[in-house]
């Protein structure tokens, strides 16, 4: 998957979240459980588009870094909706399945950046 398609796929993501957070009920708990995934859930989408922009690898991996935590959060808010049975499960299965396949793309990303940004030693391998 290329940076635009994943660009793609987290918008996406951020916003079914919005479309989940418009269904949430008018109470405390919907109320606060909708503010707080609504801020990570569409925080995936825009960071992994700072993370794009980033001007080295190690400032990549920092945004990816960012990127992996709010989508880790989303599923938190995700499981306990569903756990509290705010939102029926079935409803919230689709979406958290996205969530970890996006999760498990970032941290894929995220360890291929860092075996790619490791200095290259100057003494020679002696074989």
């Amino acid at each position: 998957m290329n940076r635009r398609e994943m660009k793609g796929r987290t918008k996406e993501f951020a916003k079914r979240i919005v479309r989940l957070c418009r269904t949430l009920p008018n109470n405390r708990e919907g109320r606060l459980i909708g503010n707080q995934i609504f801020r990570s859930g569409t925080s995936v989408a825009a960071n992994y588009r700072a993370a794009c922009r980033a001007r080295s690898k190690a400032e990549f991996i920092s945004k990816m870094t960012i990127v992996e935590e709010e989508a880790d959060e989303t599923l938190f808010w995700l499981e306990m909706l569903s756990e509290m049975e705010i939102v029926n499960s079935d409803l919230l299965n689709p979406l958290m399945s996205e969530n970890n396949e996006i999760v498990s793309i970032i941290v894929s990303s995220i360890k291929t950046a860092k075996v790619n940004n490791k200095p290259k030693s100057a003494i020679p391998n002696p074989k």
